[in-house]
């Protein structure tokens, strides 16, 4: 369980902070809740407790981890899909999944195309995102700015 002022990160939302844990009547239950305020927007959000992981909602990864963070965006990929819409879909998916790992794949995929084929709009927003996501993650993670943290980015992906 996590507590007032835990900084946490949100699927495609980023990095957040609980501002609560408010305990609400719904539909005759009484449920408890994390009030999680999105550090990038402000917009806050009503997790219930009980599921927490089951949405994603997890801790920043520890500092060490930034290392496999570099690894995964130093990797050949798999496969990038010749299908826009399917490779959008797709991505979609590994975004959602919460994963650091899964969104630093989506944007060195990205990355990648980019260099050989104009993106369309939706991957342009999305490759955009994702670095946020990740660099965001990575600065609070070490405790340097975001824009340190993106140099890290672009240095692994030469």
């Amino acid at each position: 369980m996590y507590k007032i002022g835990n900084t946490v990160v949100y699927p495609s939302h980023g990095l957040g902070i609980i501002e609560s844990i408010e305990e609400k009547n719904l539909m005759g239950t009484k449920q408890k809740f994390y009030i999680l305020k999105i550090m990038e927007k402000g917009t806050r959000i009503m997790i219930p407790c009980d599921n927490a992981e089951k949405v994603g909602l997890r801790e920043v990864i520890p500092s060490n981890d930034v290392r496999k963070v570099v690894k995964v965006l130093k990797e050949k990929p798999k496969t990038i899909l010749p299908n826009w819409n399917k490779r959008y879909r797709e991505s979609v998916e590994k975004i959602k999944s919460g994963s650091i790992y899964e969104v630093a794949a989506v944007f060195r995929n990205l990355s990648l195309l980019s260099k050989d084929k104009k993106l369309s709009f939706g991957e342009k927003k999305m490759l955009c995102e994702t670095k946020h996501l990740i660099s965001s993650e990575i600065s609070r993670a070490k405790g340097i700015t975001e824009q340190q943290a993106e140099k890290i980015l672009d240095t692994a992906l030469k």
